[in-house]
């Protein structure tokens, strides 16, 4: 059930860029807790090592600096305002801007990768990812109009680094060890299938269909955080 779950997400995150954690952390977590956070984050390097190696010709390298430089300043303010704000609040305050700036993308005004913009994107990103486990949609929604392979390289580059720092972070508080790493194993056939059933799923996205399925994840995935945390 777990490694079929994983494929589903790695499926997903193989296609458009991200989607792995946004659909495997709630499903997980309710068949085993252990399973979260630190082995789907091990699963989720696995991906999006090979994922990168897969896009390489298409990663926009000049855009990392600046969205990996938000995601620290991200990483840093959710760790300040974890301590004095409640996860929940800050769930739902986000979960709906998530869910206006899809408004916004569908209203015809378009969000460009400048350096202005992947530091905010990569600052919401990195906020969102440690406050509630889900950091794809701002950068995706900054890269909505690129091509395909260009979203899912440079996405991918993106997350390998954060992620890795994410695990960094759970092994110097005692999160992540032997017992999560074997745990991460479980998942690796579902990571391969999944990232080989993406090679099709994404040419067919690639042919003019990237930006309608990246703004209805990145609007899934608001809905979620808001329907969690407001019920």
């Amino acid at each position: 059930m777990a490694s079929g779950i994983v494929a589903i997400g790695a499926t997903l995150q193989g296609s458009v860029g991200f989607g792995l954690g946004m659909f495997g952390a709630p499903l997980l977590i309710l068949l085993d807790p252990r399973l979260v956070p630190a082995p789907l984050l091990c699963a989720s390097v696995a991906l999006t090592l090979m994922l990168t190696h897969r896009e390489r010709r298409s990663i926009a390298f000049g855009d990392l600096k600046w969205a990996l430089l938000g995601r620290v300043f991200g990483v840093a303010i959710a760790a300040g305002f974890l301590a004095l704000v409640s996860r929940e609040r800050i769930a739902l305050v986000f979960g709906i801007l998530v869910l206006v700036a899809v408004g916004i993308s569908i209203s015809g005004i378009h969000l460009r990768p400048t350096s202005k913009t992947l530091v905010l994107a990569g600052t919401i990103s990195g906020f969102m990812g440690t406050s509630v486990s889900i950091g794809g949609p701002p950068m995706a929604l900054v890269y909505q109009h690129q091509s395909g392979p260009r979203i899912r390289g440079t996405l991918s580059a993106y997350f390998t680094v954060g992620v890795a720092l994410s695990l960094g972070a759970l092994h110097l508080v005692g999160r992540f060890g032997m017992e999560e790493l074997l745990l991460a194993f479980a998942f690796l056939p579902g990571v391969v299938f999944g990232l080989w059933l993406s090679r099709h799923t994404a040419r067919v996205l690639d042919r003019g269909y990237t930006r309608p399925a990246v703004l209805l994840i990145s609007a899934a995935a608001a809905v979620i955080v808001v329907v969690k945390h407001a019920f």
